[in-house]
């Protein structure tokens, strides 16, 4: 997911050619985009070891109006992906790679910075539900299982660097696009070896 400049810490600006000695160097956001992937590996570090170690409740924990946990789960985690479509498309318009609309509208980087917002705390519910009720599945011989818990702890993991590295306005052109599709592709993954499973294998709309 990529951002607009804010004052939130989650936005940033392209990358601007300046002589300005106040400049962070090379070896400066290098130094912070390090800072950025050891802070984003210990979360994913600790999600996964608290998984792995935490005895998994096995209990029905949200369900709404939707019968079940799961179902509950299958949903909103594809609310989350729909946000961050949203995210992506108006990123992609702002970064002037996509033509449409025209001219953008005053409330378009509203639209934007909002979408990243819920996107992410769409997630928190899902997460708590995995890691409390279900936990890590360590086993590979459950591939859809471990593939979904590894993403899972990735995309918190990339979410965190890309967090801590937007604050840095001086990264190449190239990195900010490199962090956010690499957390929405952690995304669609997530999404891959949840909710498409649940609709195929369990029913939809699944409540």
């Amino acid at each position: 997911m990529i951002n607009l400049p804010g004052e939130n810490g989650f936005d940033t600006l392209p990358p601007v050619m300046t002589t300005d000695s106040s400049v962070p160097t090379r070896s400066r956001w290098q130094s912070r985009l390090l800072i950025a992937a050891v802070a984003g590996a210990g979360v994913s570090i600790l999600l996964g070891v608290y998984g792995r170690i935490h005895d998994p409740a096995g209990q029905q924990t949200i369900s709404g109006f939707f019968g079940t946990t799961l179902a509950f789960k299958a949903w909103m985690a594809s609310l989350v992906l729909f946000f961050a479509l949203v995210q992506l498309i108006t990123a992609l318009r702002i970064w002037g790679r996509i033509p449409w609309p025209r001219t953008l509208p005053a409330w378009f980087g509203q639209v934007h910075r909002l979408s990243g917002t819920l996107a992410f705390l769409a997630t928190l519910p899902v997460a708590y539900h995995c890691l409390w009720a279900i936990g890590f599945e360590p086993d590979m011989s459950q591939p859809r299982r471990f593939i979904h818990s590894m993403l899972g702890c990735f995309f918190y993991g990339a979410f965190v660097v890309k967090v801590v590295a937007v604050r840095s306005r001086r990264l190449p052109g190239w990195m900010l696009p490199a962090i956010g599709g690499t957390v929405f592709t952690s995304l669609v993954g997530l999404w891959l070896t949840s909710s498409l499973w649940f609709f195929t294998n369990i029913g939809f709309p699944g409540f």
